[in-house]
Parts: C-alpha cells; sequence; structure tokens
C-alpha cells in the first residue's frame, strides 16, 4: 500500500530534513554577520566602501538563487575554487541572504535617532565604540521582524539546493517518487507539511523573541 511504503520511507526524508536545517543554520549565520557588516559600511563608512555595499546588494538580491548556486558551484572551479555541493549551497545561501539583510539592519540604523550617535561622540567614544555600544544592541533589536521573515524565506530556499546535487529533504523526495511513482503526490504533500511546520514553529519562537525585545516607539519596515 502506498501509505506503508511511504512510513517505509520517513526515515529517508528525515535524512534529507537534516541537511536542510544544517543548510538553514550555516547560511543564516554566515549571511546575518555579512549582513551586519554590509549595513554597518554602508551607513558609516565613506562613499566608495558604501557604493560597493550597494552595488553588492543589487548583484545578489538581482540574481536568481539557483543561478547563484550554478556559478558557485560549476563556475568557480573553473578558476580553482573547487566546492562540494553542500558547501556551495551554504555560500550561495549566505551571499544572497546578506543582501537581504544588510538592507534590514540598515534601515533599523536609520530607526535611531541621530542625537544617540553624536551624544556618544560628545562622550568621548570612537567610532567603532559608538557603533558597538549605542547602535549594535538597537539596530539587532529593531530588526528582528524583518530578519524572522528573511529566516523563514532562507529556510524554504535550501529546496533549491537539490539543483546541485544536494541530498537535502527536496531531493530525497524525488529519490524516493523516482522509486514509487505512485507515491508522487503523497511524498510532496509530506514534504510541503514538513516545511509548513518548520516555518510555522520558526514564526512563534521568533515573534516571541520579537515581542520580548521590541523597542516601542520604534517599528522599521524590511523591504525584500
Amino acid at each position: 500500500m502506498p501509505l506503508d511504503t511511504l512510513i517505509q520511507a520517513l526515515p529517508q526524508l528525515l535524512d534529507g530534513l537534516k541537511i536542510t536545517l544544517s543548510l538553514t543554520a550555516l547560511g543564516i549565520v554566515l549571511g546575518t554577520t555579512l549582513g551586519i557588516l554590509l549595513a554597518i559600511g554602508r551607513s558609516f563608512s565613506g562613499r566608495l566602501l558604501a557604493t560597493a555595499v550597494l552595488v553588492y546588494e543589487k548583484v545578489f538580491r538581482g540574481i536568481p538563487l539557483l543561478i547563484l548556486f550554478f556559478i558557485i558551484y560549476f563556475g568557480f572551479p573553473q578558476f580553482g575554487l573547487n566546492m562540494d555541493a553542500f558547501s556551495a549551497a551554504i555560500l550561495g545561501l549566505a551571499l544572497r541572504s546578506a543582501a537581504y539583510q544588510a538592507q534590514i539592519y540598515r534601515g533599523s540604523i536609520n530607526a535611531i535617532p541621530s542625537g544617540q550617535i553624536t551624544a556618544a561622540y560628545s562622550l568621548g567614544m570612537s567610532k567603532l565604540k559608538a557603533i558597538r555600544y549605542v547602535v549594535l544592541p538597537q539596530m539587532l533589536r529593531l530588526s528582528l521582524p524583518g530578519w524572522s521573515n528573511e529566516f523563514t524565506i532562507l529556510l524554504k530556499d535550501t529546496s533549491l539546493a537539490f539543483g546541485i546535487g544536494v541530498i537535502e529533504l527536496m531531493r530525497q523526495g524525488t529519490y524516493i517518487q523516482v522509486r514509487d511513482p505512485e507515491l508522487v503526490l503523497p511524498v510532496f504533500l509530506l514534504i510541503a507539511a514538513i516545511y509548513l511546520a518548520l516555518v510555522l514553529t520558526a514564526n512563534r519562537l521568533l515573534k516571541y523573541l520579537d515581542q520580548k525585545y521590541q523597542m516601542v516607539g520604534y517599528r522599521p519596515e524590511a523591504h525584500r
């Protein structure tokens, strides 16, 4: 029976789920780190660096993620930069996510009254100390709603990694339906349910964090 066969295939889907969660965790950590650096660079640096960040954002927001995967996985080896499919997927997810996160953080920085930066300077703080002790704590709290949205998008985007051979949840699903064509609908409905459960759970946890750490009076908009 299809149901019995689908139940037997569950361990295979769980193996793919582990890879999906690993891609999500590593991609969001790298993307967040780079996104913060990009936002600070564009907001507090000279015109040259700010322009370079702007170009980066436009380029990586304009390239479809699957094409970015292909460029990294198939194109980089032509220049001697060989990466396995898993690492290429993480890099692609991080680079693209950073371009969107940079905008989220920059919006949060713009929501911080400029008088606070001036006050920090008047107290003898350097630019780096003002960013570390005045800007960053507020920026991270203000950016939680937009960051939460980016997290769930990146989680779903991991499904595109199957295009370069990463054996994540989607790829495992294709293996199962090729082996048992009658499972094509049940297996992808199950995968959709798994993604939905992950997104709803993440949204609930991140909403709790947002409510706990939100700053009354500030509500920056995140544009994707």
